[in-house]
């Protein structure tokens, strides 16, 4: 084959890998605000059937997303302020503790506490082979380097909380404009479909935002649910600060697949702490989680999502999975109904494309 002009033809190519490196780079470089972007526009299409709701019931655009608005921030102020004051009671009833022991000499061994604890607790395990297996591991570590680690560590840390909350109020911001925003935004894209395919990419969309939303929806249903039952149960066989559980009940029931699991495994761990609650409690608390989550797997999540999203199980764990690696929580948050879109277009575009064939 013949190239006609190779040297135009060289440069095209160059200029066009060019353009393609730094789109890359310019996806890389913004890929907190792509981040904060996306996270608005789900929380906000997670908001709109509710402000549909309020505006089936005569409130006018404005007031059904104030009241919304309003109502979510009340939840979390209120999750917080129940919260915060029962963790800084806990944390100054332990200095408190610790204070008392030292003074009474019962720290004088810590070493030999903390192993009757363990026979006490765990019974089959070999306390004193775990002891040597930890003791030659702090022998062979470099204490200078550990302390120049931990310092940057906690400044690492200090650094993520402060940019978590400043993401937090951007994304805050930003949901608040989507949420109010949102049917010109829609309109404005639908403008940029031609007219002769515009009616059927409105109803896909309509479709695929609607799933979106209700997903959010049965997602936050689920979590609430999980958050008030397991503060009446904690509460009920003497959990420690069953509030605060609830809480960690509550935020890890948004997280699909393994959110459930891992909520009420560290509500289980959390009753083996020695003072706060008895082996008993954190057998009977553990009991009730895995019943709970049949219950949750096989009668309430079906019913509350049966609006969301209509996919096969093999797909909803793939989708998490790869949700998960590419963004990490909020991508396993977003891939279910993402891939609940995908095979809305799949069964209503794509099959019937290839059944006229």
């Amino acid at each position: 084959m013949k190239i006609q002009h190779p040297f135009r033809t060289a440069l095209i190519a160059t200029l066009g890998v060019g353009v393609g490196l730094l789109i890359i780079a310019g996806v890389s470089t913004l890929q907190t605000i792509l981040l904060y972007v996306g996270t608005a526009l789900f929380l906000s299409l997670g908001l709109d059937p509710v402000i549909s709701w309020l505006e089936r019931r005569r409130f006018p655009r404005w007031a059904a997303v104030l009241t919304t608005i309003v109502a979510v921030l009340a939840a979390f102020a209120g999750i917080v302020l129940m919260v915060v004051p029962i963790i800084v009671g806990q944390i100054t009833e332990l200095v408190r503790q610790v204070q008392r022991l030292f003074r009474s000499g019962a720290l004088d061994d810590p070493v030999t506490a903390i192993k009757d604890w363990l026979h006490q607790v765990f019974p089959v395990l070999d306390v004193d082979e775990v002891f040597g297996y930890l003791q030659d591991w702090y022998e062979s570590l470099d204490l200078g380097e550990i302390g120049s680690t931990l310092g940057e560590s906690i400044i690492v840390i200090g650094g993520t909380l402060i940019a978590g909350f400043t993401g937090a109020f951007i994304v805050l911001i930003l949901t608040i404009y989507f949420t109010a925003s949102t049917p010109s935004l829609k309109a404005a894209v639908y403008q940029l479909v031609p007219a002769s395919k515009r009616e059927r990419f409105i109803d896909l969309s309509e479709q695929i935002t609607d799933s979106v939303g209700y997903y959010v929806i049965g997602q936050m249903s689920l979590g609430v649910t999980n958050g008030v039952l397991s503060a009446i149960f904690l509460s009920i066989i003497g959990a420690p600060f069953p509030a605060v559980l609830a809480v960690i009940a509550f935020f890890f029931s948004l997280i699909p697949l393994v959110g459930t699991l891992t909520g009420s495994a560290i509500i289980v761990l959390t009753c083996l702490i020695p003072g706060l609650a008895s082996p008993t409690t954190a057998l009977v608390a553990l009991i009730y989680y895995a019943i709970y989550m049949q219950i949750e797997a096989y009668v309430l999540s079906p019913r509350i999502m049966n609006r969301a999203v209509s996919i096969p199980g093999a797909v909803v764990v793939i989708a998490a999975l790869a949700g998960g690696s590419l963004l990490g929580l909020l991508g396993a948050l977003i891939a279910i109904p993402v891939a609940a879109s995908i095979l809305i277009i799949y069964r209503q575009v794509v099959i019937p494309r290839q059944n006229e064939r």
